[in-house]
Order: structure tokens, then sequence, then C-alpha cells
């Protein structure tokens, strides 16, 4: 259990410089950072081996202005950036928080880049929904765990401590708010570890089921597709300190998670010219305005599930992703010459799914309000999904120095916070969530934090 507990009197087994809660990517880059600037944090994991959200997304970081957009012939800002991120949350995000995002985006992409040897190259076959460029860097395998394997990887070449297997449950505060350390369960035996700064990276709420179904009950029944650690540790810690909370309802979804494979379909099988249907061959939305909002939309469907229809051309351009890959060889890939055969196959009415194959009108708006530039042509592709709950978006209200803030609006003394852990630049709706918003703020607001940490 999560708990906040006085530090009088309290003897620590160890004490550190800096601890961090997390070994994701917000937590392996803020250790990095703290490394760099000469000073040896310790990392608490409660996994094995590190993994947590960072694993499970495609690895892909939205970045504004580097030079691997340069090299491409992309032009982008970090203005244009802010300005993408500020109109998807519908203004409700803080300010200095997405423009401290979108200014050190770029910076932190290519800082890993140069000091830590990350492949980075931007996806060009096709542009996510609300950005105004192409600026999703990813690593050659499109996976987060080829992401947090290179992270750990550069921690352990410094040689930062890693201790996995530990949880931490009690953090240790003075009547100021002070952190003095934490207690963890270091595999059924108790340790308390002192610190100078504390850094949570623990992620957000999502494997909390009864979190979820209080500030998001729209997916209080939903598939949750992320790391199971994310019990809201940081959350549950924040209200017992007196710390600021902030939307709360923002989430990412996710409305393409192929059923019953529980694979992640990457969201270019829509938005190349594909669309979905609901178990009566009907679209029921506008694809293109995201794919977290789509989540909700998939559910209140029939059944809860939909059928992603796209085509060959498609599918190629999909198979960059390794969930894909790994979709089509466990058979989740259903493919048919013509649409009444598809039709047959994933069972849904041949004259519905033909209709709405048949009112595309390519470059003009559909009765939806999309507009979609290519039509599909034989092989036609089937996929059955739902909506899954990937990540919360909401949680400690932290300063553009990544440091919490108590309710009065003062940051703690000593405590910082980044990734999940931390309030978002999504707003309180899952339709606020911009593609890639999820590891922009873990690396961003992880590398502020370690810059932030040092300074104490």
């Amino acid at each position: 259990m999560s708990e906040v507990r006085s530090s009088d009197d309290v003897e620590f087994d160890s004490e550190v410089p800096v601890l961090i809660v997390g070994a994701g990517a917000a937590g392996l880059i803020a250790a990095l950072t703290l490394s760099e600037a000469g000073i040896e944090p310790v990392v608490i994991e409660r996994d094995a081996v590190p993994s947590g959200s960072t694993a499970l997304s495609a690895g892909l970081i939205p970045a504004a202005g580097t030079r691997f957009q340069a090299q491409q012939g992309i032009e982008d800002s970090a203005r244009l950036f802010a300005d993408d991120i500020a109109r998807k949350a519908h203004g409700e995000a803080d300010t200095k928080l997405v423009r401290a995002a979108a200014e050190n985006a770029g910076r932190t992409v290519e800082w890993l880049a140069d000091s830590f040897a990350l492949p980075f190259e931007v996806i060009t076959d096709f542009n996510y929904p609300g950005h105004s460029a192409h600026r999703m860097h990813g690593l050659p395998s499109r996976t987060g765990a080829e992401l947090i394997d290179r992270l750990r990887g550069a921690a352990e070449a410094r040689e930062i401590p890693i201790l996995t297997g530990r949880v931490c449950d009690t953090l240790f505060a003075d009547e100021d708010g002070f952190i003095e350390g934490v207690e963890i369960d270091a595999r059924g035996a108790r340790e308390t570890i002192g610190c100078g700064a504390l850094v949570l990276a623990c992620n957000g709420y999502g494997g909390n089921a009864d979190l979820v179904r209080r500030f998001i009950p729209e997916m209080g029944d939903a598939l949750y597709f992320g790391h199971p650690g994310n019990q809201g540790d940081a959350l549950l810690w924040g209200e017992a300190l007196g710390a600021r909370l902030g939307s709360l309802s923002g989430y990412q979804g996710h409305g393409s998670v192929a059923t019953p494979h529980n694979i992640l379909i990457t969201w270019a099988a829509i938005m190349e010219g594909g669309f979905q249907v609901n178990r009566e061959g009907r679209r029921f939305a506008n694809e293109a305005r995201g794919y977290s909002e789509a989540a909700a939309e998939v559910l209140r469907q029939p059944g809860g599930i939909a059928f992603d229809i796209f085509d060959a051309r498609i599918a190629a351009i999909a198979r960059q992703f390794e969930d894909f890959k790994t979709a089509e060889k466990a058979g989740a890939v259903i493919s048919a010459d013509g649409i009444a055969a598809l039709a047959a196959r994933v069972g849904v009415p041949v004259d519905a799914l033909q209709a709405e194959v048949d009112a595309i009108d390519i470059g003009k708006p559909d009765r939806h309000g999309r507009v979609i530039e290519k039509k599909l042509a034989a092989p036609y592709c089937a996929i059955k999904v739902t909506g899954a709950l990937f990540h919360t978006q909401g949680g400690l209200a932290i300063d553009a120095n990544a440091r919490v803030l108590q309710k009065n609006g003062r940051p703690f003394p000593n405590l910082f916070a980044a990734g999940g852990a931390a309030v978002g630049v999504s707003g309180a709706q899952a339709s606020g969530y911009l593609s890639g918003n999820g590891l922009l703020t873990a690396t961003v607001f992880g590398r502020i934090a370690g810059t932030s940490a040092a300074k104490l």
C-alpha cells in the first residue's frame, strides 16, 4: 500500500543523493542526466528487468526542429509543435508545460542520439493525427522494447545502480514536505533509503481498476493494455502529501487492439485510407480524429468490437511495425480478393460493407467529416479489434522544472515527477491526446527532472 509517514526518528539503512522510482524511459533518462552531471543516482524498479509502459509502446518520440527532420527536408518548429499539442488538448493543457515539452523534445532526441548512440530516424511513410509535420522519431524496430533496452544499456554502461525486484511503498516526509527517504519491499525484506531528492517516474494508475472507475468511468470495463505495475502509487502519495493533482480524467486509449490476440495494430492501417466498421458493417466515427478517442467509440459499438478495413498497400506500410508482423503471424489479419469475400470471412453484412467502400469520395468530406485521399483496392484486409486503455494522462501537477507542486502552487522542496506520474499535456479528455504525448513527456520531463534534481 502506498503511504506517506513522518520522517521523525527514522534511521535509514543507506543514503543516496538522488533516488528515482521507476526504470521506464522517464526514470532512466533522469538517471542518465544526473550521471552526466557527476551525481550517482539510484533507481528502484519493481520488475526483474526494466520495461514499464515504454516497452509496450511503439517507442516513437515526437520532436520538432531536429537534424533528423532536416535530413529529410522536413520543415518544423517548436512553436508549430506546441500549437499542435495545445489545439489537440482543446486548450486544457498547462501552457508552460506544453512550451517546455515542445522546445526540449528536439534537444532530448539529439542528446540521446549523440550521447548514447540511439539511431533515430523520422517516420515519413505516413503522418499521425494532429501533427502538422512528420516528427515521429523512432528506432529501427519501431518498438518501445528497443528503446527501453538501449536506455537500460546506456545506464549500465555508466554503472548506474538499478535495484530491480524492489517495490517502493512508503515515503518519509517532514512537516514541510521535504522527502527524507523511502521504504522498499526487497523480495520480502524491508529496507529504508534516505535521499537528498526524489524523482517519481513510476507511471500512472491505469492498472488500478478502482482508480480507473473513480476517475475515468467510461473506461472502467475496458481492456487494460498497459503495464500492470501502474497502480497509481504517485497519485496516492500525492494525495497523502497534499500535492496538487491535474487532468485525472485524461488518458490515452487506443481503438485498434486485435482481439482476442491482444496485439496493438498501428493506426497507420487507418490513416493511410483504411476505416473501421462495427458488426453491422457500418462506419461509426471520424477515424482521423485520433486513436485515443477511438477507444471509447469502439467500445460503444455492439459487443465492444470493430473491424479495421484496409488493403494490401496499407498492410505493406504497416509492416514496418513489429506488432503488425506479429499480428499477421498470429492470424489476426484476414485477407480476401473481394469485399463480398472479406465480409463473409469477418461476419458482417456484405451490402453494408460494400456500401461503405462505395461511399468513399476521394478528397471530399464524408458523412463523418473525414477526407480520405486514397481508395482501397483488392486484395482487401480486415482485423477484428477492440478499444483499450493504455495509460493515464493525469497525475501530480508539476512546473516547467518538473518540480511537484503543493495545493498552494508552491513546489515541494525536493520532489520531482515525470512520465505517467506527472500530469501530461493532453488535458482532461481522451480526445486531447496527441500521438506520442506519452513518450514526449516521459523523455523531456525525465531529462528536466534529472537536471533540476542535480541542482540541489
